[in-house]
């Protein structure tokens, strides 16, 4: 008798397992409707708001190598590369039977015209079934920046953008819509969602609203926010700290040619107070360009506020300074309005205005593009734009890479303020979204579960 019931008993475990595992078994089908604050006008990796488009180029468009999030290369169009020992002679076969949104196949001379475009000083060969890339000097950092979205394989013409992506472009409004559908034909196979609909330029109380009332299935949240939300039993995602908020000093500007001013400005600022006040502690206060999960030594970069040396360092006599921020970015106003309040601390007074043409310093958000540090470094100094580049030698060892970002931030011409996060609250019907190390959309995996018959 016992053993009978033992058995009925293993028997339904059996079927509710069975069941449990039915219902949470990844399901094709369905749109993921997200929204967003910012508003890109173009999907073109090679675009100047490339950094506000970044989400969408995994979806339409592939690199020839990718980074996981530990920064390690991975193949990709690419199915391997090979290099010569002095890492100036790069082959890169491709993967066969890929093809592009339209059917036509990947070739290497359509791969090899894509890297041209966006890097006129390559020299890049289509050979075979490979692409081969010859350097003048050794690139031992080439598999990281070939990973970088601006060297994402696309086809120009006609107004259209050729990928080969898991989506396809099925409409664009620039910075109000975007509408992407499944590739069928998608080399890494057909992802889980029939298409994913992108509302742009939406604030963030609209986008709060919109998912209350069911319009949305993803939303961002802004980090003074982000408190307010988990208390409300919203379903968090957060990825490591991916932007870095920071004061940058308008280059020719007669106001802040003295270094002394500067660095007064910058040993004023209570980054502390920003984090814990402003941003509700969902941020990382930071001295550094990089931040402390991708590098290993950004503690190293001082961060605290030191106002008895900012007002020695303060010169006798100065014009007022101008500091600007983004009038579409609500967090840029609250920052810029801080790091005033903290300069005026030291005896430095600073007006904040949104955007004005002649102002002395700004606001600056800038995204960090790899979870390779040699590589993400690269990408901030090329959006500092300043007179020359970090120079990182070798194996981009910890040393190396310290000693290139201590030259871009000796001079106090950027100051860094914050590292925040992307912050998102999803939907009930949304399942697996497993926010990457390095932010973005991880979509490939993505699915919507369906309602049931009595859910609205």
């Amino acid at each position: 008798m016992r053993r009978s019931v033992l058995r009925s008993l293993a028997s339904v475990s059996l079927l509710l397992a069975l069941g449990a595992a039915a219902a949470t078994r990844p399901h094709y089908g369905g749109t993921l409707r997200i929204e967003m604050r910012a508003a890109p006008a173009s999907l073109d990796p090679a675009q100047a708001d490339a950094a506000a488009s970044a989400k969408f180029v995994p979806l339409l468009f592939d690199t020839l190598v990718t980074l996981d999030d530990g920064g390690n290369p991975q193949p990709a169009l690419a199915r391997g590369w090979q290099a010569r020992s002095d890492n100036r002679h790069w082959q890169f076969p491709l993967r066969p039977g890929v093809k592009f949104s339209d059917g036509s196949a990947l070739t290497p001379a359509k791969a090899a015209a894509s890297l041209l475009a966006a890097n006129a000083g390559w020299r890049v060969t289509a050979l075979d079934d490979a692409v081969i890339l010859d350097f003048d000097t050794p690139q031992p950092h080439l598999l990281a920046e070939l990973a970088r979205t601006r060297n994402a394989i696309v086809v120009r013409g006609d107004n259209k953008l050729l990928g080969t992506g898991p989506y396809r472009l099925a409409e664009f409004q620039a910075g109000r819509r975007a509408v992407f559908a499944a590739n069928d034909d998608y080399w890494g196979g057909r992802p889980f969602l029939d298409s994913i609909r992108v509302e742009m330029g939406r604030g963030y109380r609209d986008q709060v609203m919109d998912l209350d009332l069911g319009r949305a299935d993803v939303i961002e949240i802004a980090p003074d926010q982000a408190r307010r939300a988990i208390q409300e039993g919203r379903r968090m995602a957060l990825s490591a700290p991916v932007d870095l908020v920071a004061l940058q000093f308008v280059p020719g500007r007669a106001a802040t040619e003295d270094v002394h001013l500067r660095e007064a400005v910058a040993l004023a600022i209570d980054r502390a107070a920003i984090n814990n006040v402003l941003l509700q502690r969902q941020g990382e206060p930071t001295g550094a360009l990089l931040p402390q999960w991708l590098s290993g030594y950004a503690f190293l970069f001082p961060a605290a506020a030191d106002l008895a040396r900012a007002r020695e360092l303060r010169p006798s006599s100065y014009a007022g300074l101008t500091l600007a921020y983004d009038p579409a970015d609500p967090l840029a106003r609250v920052l810029a309005e801080r790091v005033a309040l903290n300069a005026r601390d030291a005896g430095i007074v600073m007006q904040v205005a949104a955007s004005p043409q002649a102002a002395d310093a700004r606001i600056a958000r800038f995204r960090i593009e790899s979870s390779d540090p040699a590589a993400a470094l690269a990408g901030l100094a090329s959006a500092l734009d300043p007179a020359e580049l970090p120079r990182i030698s070798g194996a981009a060892s910890p040393e190396a890479l310290y000693a290139a970002e201590r030259g871009l931030l000796d001079d106090f011409r950027i100051v860094p303020l914050v590292d925040i996060p992307d912050i998102y609250a999803l939907g009930a019907t949304v399942r697996n979204w497993d926010e990457a190390r390095a932010g973005g959309w991880p979509l490939s995996a993505v699915w919507i579960e369906p309602q049931k018959k009595d859910q609205p």
